[in-house]
């Protein structure tokens, strides 16, 4: 079997169930700006960064996609999703037991999502910080968000790993697209909209059984 050197894990959508709840707030935040906005065009934001979330829901209900605009309008949302998150999340299937697996077994794990640094620590009380080796936010990339690179080479940078020797585990077209272009090989577990076939990305309904071994087998896939 090949060297697994690092689990790099997507959170929404991924480990935890919480899309449901920016489903909330987003159609809140679209009436919040007088407009509304259709699940089709909400679906395009999974995966997405609060930047261009706010800049598509001002574009979507006719509002002038100023600075100021969508710095207000990511409060909005920033706020709102606070309050949801502050509850417990639901996990994924397996996913519990997956991030349980890979940290018994010694190997390192980073966090890389789209969501803020603020609201990550939320989710994290449910998740489990000690799950984690290192944290990679979206507000801390330099504004290289998925399906930018950025994310999964500064993950694989702050454990010391080649990324090619890495699993990501992700649910998104913007997130595969990061892993697979960061080089590393991708567990795609499609949740709430469908991701395309494409180079080291290999498909599972969910992480219901994954381990260890498993994730070790998709290196030499």
């Amino acid at each position: 079997m090949s060297e697994l050197s690092a689990v790099l894990w997507d959170m929404d959508g991924t480990l935890v169930d919480s899309e449901k709840l920016w489903d909330v707030a987003l159609y809140e935040c679209a009436e919040w700006l007088g407009g509304t906005i259709s699940e089709e065009q909400r679906m395009t934001l999974v995966g997405s960064n609060m930047n261009d979330t706010s800049s598509y829901l001002l574009e979507v209900c006719g509002k002038p996609a100023t600075p100021e605009a969508i710095a207000s309008t990511g409060e909005w949302i920033r706020d709102r999703t606070a309050g949801l998150f502050d509850d417990a999340l639901p996990w994924r299937p397996g996913a519990q037991e997956a991030l349980a697996a890979v940290r018994n077994a010694g190997i390192p794990s980073a966090l890389v999502t789209s969501t803020e640094r603020s609201l990550t620590e939320l989710a994290l009380h449910t998740i489990g910080r000690e799950f984690f080796d290192v944290t990679v936010c979206g507000d801390e990339v330099s504004g290289l968000n998925k399906p930018h690179p950025k994310p999964y080479l500064l993950a694989a940078q702050l454990l010391d790993v080649d990324p090619k020797l890495c699993v990501a585990v992700e649910d998104s077209p913007p997130g595969a697209a990061s892993a697979a272009t960061a080089g590393c090989t991708v567990l795609v577990i499609p949740n709430d909209v469908p991701v395309d076939q494409g180079p080291r990305r290999i498909f599972r309904d969910s992480l219901v059984g994954v381990d260890v071994a498993e994730l070790r087998r998709l290196l030499e896939s």
